[in-house]
């Protein structure tokens, strides 16, 4: 298979894990020196430039600022990250994790890619893996809804079912070695694999936007925590620029985070999260509460509340983690608020609200989870008006 690009992809031919297995079982058999190649490829070598274009055309993401009275001298700014090309802060961590596998050679022109999620995640991933002409199976709980199914498909990617959501991870791994594949592992290598002294990193950008605004330096930056990959960018980078910023992340109910980060004793395993993209039953590698200055627990609905407000005053249409966002970022304005702070704060539209249309923006969906928003979307309102948080 050659390195040729054309129309922005490089030629393939889709492989079975049979073939792909043995190809790598010869190489791991073969001893000494022979066994990992000493010099890049042509093909990863154009692998990376497509990537490396990819992020280029991409540009930046808008840094919208949203409206809360004048008087109050503080700024909130929301840094919209669903006008990837893929439609989501994950389209960052996708292109990372390939660039990561194939800087470090466990990535080549025959590798079958593989992933646990049923999420953003693996919708970023496969279409990376189409661009690059590899083969990506993501393992998905055999609950997926067909919308996300069908997302996933339709960026190129194929779906392997298990049961039960806690079989995804130890199911992808096996399938990689079944295939002679690589696990790109999101929960694991998400932290490491951006490079949070620069390089175009989601800090390094956000600090470059806001340059010329009145509060350059934020008081706080909000984010959510999906893998910890976003938070570990963000806190390893403020403090490697020995900025003030202190980091928040906000945590969905049943997620495992928040005792991870306050060092519970026997906390208990969490639950699979409502808010899609961040909140896991277990504390996963990636994340790294050594960087993270604050965390704030978010009552779910509260987060629905927050995306439907959203909406109506800004005309921005998100998904349910932009909620749990602008939930943690409305109480830290408000405690600033009251220590008669000033300055600005930061938080992520992680993803577009279209692909929720049938669940967090449908009051019977809505209903069957048992969620009353209307407290909180008073509570929202009201800190609106008065800058209080009740």
């Amino acid at each position: 298979m050659g390195a040729s690009l054309r129309a922005g992809t490089i030629e393939f031919k889709s492989l079975s894990c049979t073939g792909t297995k043995n190809a790598r079982e010869a190489l791991i058999r073969t001893p000494g020196p022979g066994r990992y190649p000493r010099t890049m490829s042509d093909w990863t070598s154009t692998a990376i430039a497509l990537l490396e274009a990819d992020a280029n055309r991409s540009a930046d993401t808008h840094l919208h600022l949203f409206p809360l009275p004048v008087d109050w001298d503080i700024d909130l700014y929301l840094k919209d990250e669903s006008v990837h090309p893929t439609g989501s802060l994950k389209h960052r961590l996708a292109r990372s994790l390939l660039l990561y596998g194939l800087v470090n050679g466990l990535i080549r022109e025959d590798t079958v890619l593989v992933e646990s999620s049923s999420g953003s995640t693996a919708v970023s991933e496969a279409y990376f893996a189409r661009m690059l002409g590899l083969t990506f199976i993501t393992v998905v709980p055999r609950s997926t809804s067909q919308e996300k199914i069908d997302l996933i498909e339709f960026s190129g990617g194929r779906c392997h079912f298990v049961e039960h959501a806690s079989e995804i991870s130890s199911e992808a791994r096996r399938l990689a070695s079944e295939c002679g594949g690589h696990y790109l592992d999101q929960f694991t290598f998400a932290e490491r694999a951006t490079d949070w002294r620069g390089n175009n990193n989601i800090a390094e950008s956000v600090f470059s936007q806001l340059a010329q605004e009145r509060h350059p330096i934020p008081r706080w930056i909000v984010v959510g925590a999906g893998t910890g990959g976003t938070s570990a960018t963000f806190g390893r980078y403020v403090r490697y620029r020995r900025h003030a910023t202190q980091v928040a992340v906000v945590d969905p109910e049943g997620s495992a985070f928040y005792d991870g980060w306050a060092g519970t004793a026997d906390a208990p395993a969490g639950r699979p999260s409502r808010i899609e993209g961040i909140g896991r039953p277990r504390v996963e590698p990636s994340f790294v509460p050594t960087v993270i200055d604050e965390m704030i627990r978010v009552p779910d609905a509260g987060s629905i509340a927050a995306i439907r407000m959203l909406k109506e005053r800004t005309l921005h249409w998100a998904g349910g983690s932009t909620g749990t966002n602008l939930y943690g970022a409305f109480e830290l304005i408000a405690r600033m608020r009251a220590a008669g702070e000033t300055g600005s704060v930061v938080t992520l539209i992680c993803d577009g609200g279209a692909r929720y249309a049938g669940t967090y923006y449908s009051d019977e969906w809505v209903a069957a989870q048992g969620w009353d928003l209307a407290p909180h979307r008073a509570r929202l309102d009201r800190f609106l008006d008065t800058g209080e948080w009740a």
